[in-house]
């Protein structure tokens, strides 16, 4: 690893309330605000993944654009997006989830892997693992695997780590927070 973590810990801003009262959001802006820190988290990546066996990068719709995207051209794979519902102008493969605050619909374009390939998946941070979960039964359906599930941030106590996990998924992030650290 590039730094530790407690340097990337101070980087991730905490918002009380957001978005909705109870909750406790963590907020990578200030990663990307920091050229600094933005390069350590992406170096860090590439250094995990240079050599690993996996054909396409997928990146979750909106914060997983951010780091999905540079791996991808770092790395020199495709890069894949999962978008919320309607955003997507093609044919889409559809899968539902549940998040934090409800239910949701991720949707992937119908063309854009293949029987065999093997995917990277990303997303900001890992919560109740609904995002990742459906991403990776969409992979499934175009025929492909899921090489990991990767994500600056684990949020162990709300268990989507471990759901990845019993999925059979592979799951690798760079910090977590306790629900203690408020």
């Amino acid at each position: 690893m590039i730094f530790d973590e407690f340097d990337i810990k101070s980087l991730i801003r905490p918002v009380s309330d957001f978005p909705k009262p109870g909750v406790v959001f963590r907020d990578i802006t200030p990663l990307f605000q920091s050229p600094r820190a933005q390069r350590m988290v992406a170096d860090s990546f590439i250094q995990r993944y240079v050599e690993a066996d996996f054909s396409h990068v997928a990146a979750m719709d909106a914060r997983g654009f951010l780091i999905g995207s540079v791996i991808a051209y770092e790395l020199n794979k495709p890069l894949i997006l999962f978008r919320k519902q309607g955003k997507l102008p093609a044919d889409v493969l559809s899968e539902s989830y549940q998040t934090e605050y409800g239910e949701a619909l991720l949707e992937v374009h119908s063309d854009s892997l293949c029987e065999g390939d093997r995917v990277l998946i990303f997303d900001d941070l890992i919560a109740t693992g609904g995002t990742l979960l459906a991403a990776a039964r969409l992979v499934r359906r175009l025929g492909a695997h899921v090489h990991e599930a990767a994500a600056i941030i684990d949020l162990p106590e709300l268990g989507g780590s471990q759901k990845l996990q019993d999925a059979g998924i592979p799951t690798f992030t760079l910090t977590a927070f306790e629900l203690s650290e408020r």
